[in-house]
């Protein structure tokens, strides 16, 4: 808790002041004022987060949680809950979407066994910080203990500051973990007081059973365990998950060291919800990569106030969509650090 609570310690606001004087100098480059959109958001939010108006292009580490989950005893899930450790063992030989998207993007992909209920073996890309062998059944009381919680998110806030520790400039968050969606939208629909239907997908196909049978065990498990909303805490050892807690992590860590992070899809979204709930100021940090194609994202999202970059009808998760987005990024400091102005340029401004 000691390690949690000190990351708290440190966030502060992002720097209003800076991100207007990006925005004055994005103005000033030719091309009509806010003609490049999105891009130029990007680059104003980054002067806010780093206190620099033209930060230089940084070093991005994508870190994807890995655990499972004891809901799927529910028969929440299409697949089954050995397909986990399977995934990792292909993120772990490169051939996984998210190992392509990551090389894309130039980011280092680091993979993080922070709940996974198997053992795997040592790999150089392989972080064993396994805080248990995948959580309770939700659906009968809370995924986790209060002091799991906690470590996992200091799992979180420890691997996200050795790599800041190491240069790295922009994190991209990811997770693979079956089941997870599941979690995710209790989490959504508890804290947008929605019905479980309403945020509810079908995540990696289920039927139309299976899907009644999803929304059974969401209802079922906010029932049972009686979350506290002004506890992001309890929230989140009741209806969460270790890879959801570890991505909370990297999220505070990184907001307390000014650092930029890239939420990906649903779950990614919900962690970032969780950490905006441990502090206010955490969600100034973060960056909305893509609106996922599964039904709770949006409202995820809402509850954060972001507006993704992309729609892409992406669905995937591991991280695919934040990488992605970390080539819209380099653009945004592209633009910033080589596109000349009225006055470089020779050219008559607006009238």
């Amino acid at each position: 808790m000691e390690k949690l609570q000190s990351t708290l310690d440190r966030i502060r606001p992002t720097d209003k002041a800076k991100e207007e004087e990006a925005q004055r100098y994005s103005d000033g480059l030719t091309k009509p004022i806010g003609s490049l959109g999105v891009l130029e958001d990007i680059a104003r939010k980054m002067a806010g987060i780093t206190g620099e108006i033209k930060p230089p292009l940084p070093k991005k580490t994508s870190i994807l949680m890995a655990g499972d989950h004891g809901v799927v005893a529910e028969g929440v899930s299409a697949y089954p809950q050995e397909v986990t450790p399977q995934m990792v063992l292909n993120f772990l030989n490169g051939g996984a979407a998210m190992n392509v998207l990551a090389r894309h993007a130039g980011a280092e992909l680091i993979v993080v066994d922070i709940g996974v209920a198997a053992d795997l073996p040592e790999h150089p890309i392989l972080l064993n910080r396994k805080v248990a062998y995948g959580t309770a059944n939700m659906a009968i009381g809370p995924a986790m203990t209060r002091e799991q919680a906690v470590a996992a998110l200091e799992v979180g806030i420890e691997v996200a500051e050795s790599y800041i520790a190491a240069g790295t400039g922009l994190f991209g968050t990811g997770e693979m973990g079956i089941g997870n969606t599941t979690p995710s939208a209790a989490i959504t629909a508890f804290y947008k007081g929605c019905s479980a239907a309403e945020v509810c997908g079908r995540g990696t196909g289920l039927n139309d059973e299976g899907l009644q049978r999803k929304i059974k065990a969401i209802e079922q498990a906010i029932a049972v365990n009686k979350p506290d909303p002004d506890d992001a805490l309890d929230v989140l050892a009741k209806l969460g998950g270790y890879e959801i807690a570890g991505m909370a992590g990297v999220m505070l860590a990184a907001a307390a060291n000014r650092v930029p992070v890239l939420i990906d899809g649903f779950i990614s979204t919900v962690s970032a919800v969780i950490a905006s709930r441990l502090h206010p100021h955490a969600a100034e940090y973060m960056l909305a990569s893509h609106l996922s194609e599964e039904p709770g994202h949006l409202a995820a999202l809402s509850l954060l106030n972001l507006t993704p970059f992309l729609r892409m009808n992406m669905r995937l998760g591991e991280g695919t969509g934040a990488a992605l987005a970390m080539t819209m990024v380099d653009a945004a400091l592209k633009i910033m650090h080589e596109m000349a102005s009225f006055a470089d340029a020779g050219i008559s401004g607006a009238l």
